[in-house]
């Protein structure tokens, strides 16, 4: 599971945790110096009964992961690695999360960045550089009761030479203030209720990557935008397909946004 940095006075890149998270919003946070993965402390944090808003950030996982049990790179130094804990009593919301987050990270994280940040559905952040960013949202529960979910994100705020599609924020940003932006988004994002509404669908097109774009998975066609519920909407030859799950691929076998 690991251990914090320093039990006595834990400190995140030499600032204090719990000015930090008293800055981020947060009820607990736990700094570590190695964990396996941040989000499963979370989910032990969520099964011992820990509040909404308990969170967990190490300086590095030795298995982190994305999407579909996908490896997510996170070596020391070149990121931030957290996970909050959340207790949401709206099903409709948690289904929506993870985009919900993704808007309010881009928003979050654009005064921290020196390029554009783009979204790319369904969980990821892009600059024209690569990716920096992804989002993993895992929910638990109880027959039909949703118990809790963890929010886990990384940010890359320099670029992992390891991963072809990594880039860094760029602009020399404290790690200590992106986790502290991130933190604050995820709060953010997981107080809203219902569906998404219109202006977060406004928001999400504005930064949309893919909209306009062919793709070959989840399905081919054009890309036309997200529905309320998540759902990525695409023009195919038999007319709108809503498809709520896969991975984007385009056509062009560009994985990032467009050169302007």
């Amino acid at each position: 599971m690991g251990e914090p940095a320093d039990a006595g006075a834990p400190r995140y890149d030499d600032h204090e945790s719990d000015a930090l998270r008293r800055s981020a919003g947060l009820v607990t946070l736990e700094v570590h110096e190695e964990l396996t993965s941040v989000l499963d402390r979370a989910h032990a944090l969520g099964a011992a009964g820990a509040s909404a808003g308990s969170a967990v950030v190490a300086v590095r996982q030795t298995a982190g992961r994305g999407r579909s049990g996908k490896p997510w790179q996170s070596a020391p130094g070149l990121g931030v690695w957290v996970a909050v804990l959340e207790r949401p009593d709206d099903a409709a919301a948690s289904g929506v999360l993870s985009l919900r987050v993704g808007v309010a990270l881009a928003e979050a994280l654009t005064p921290l960045s020196d390029r554009a940040i783009r979204l790319k559905w369904p969980n990821d952040l892009w600059t024209d550089a690569g990716k920096v960013a992804g989002i993993l949202v895992e929910a638990r529960w109880r027959g039909t009761t949703l118990e809790w979910v963890a929010v886990g994100v990384g940010v890359n705020t320099e670029r992992n030479s390891n991963e072809s599609r990594s880039a860094g924020l760029g602009s020399g940003a404290p790690r200590a203030s992106v986790l502290v932006a991130t933190c604050r988004a995820i709060r953010e994002a997981a107080s809203v209720r219902g569906l998404l509404s219109g202006a977060e669908l406004a928001a999400w097109g504005a930064r949309d990557l893919a909209r306009g774009r062919a793709i070959i998975e989840p399905t081919t066609g054009t890309v036309r935008g997200l529905r309320a519920d998540g759902a990525l909407l695409v023009q195919t030859s038999g007319g709108i397909q809503a498809q709520l799950s896969g991975s984007l691929r385009f056509a062009d076998g560009n994985e990032g946004p467009l050169p302007s």
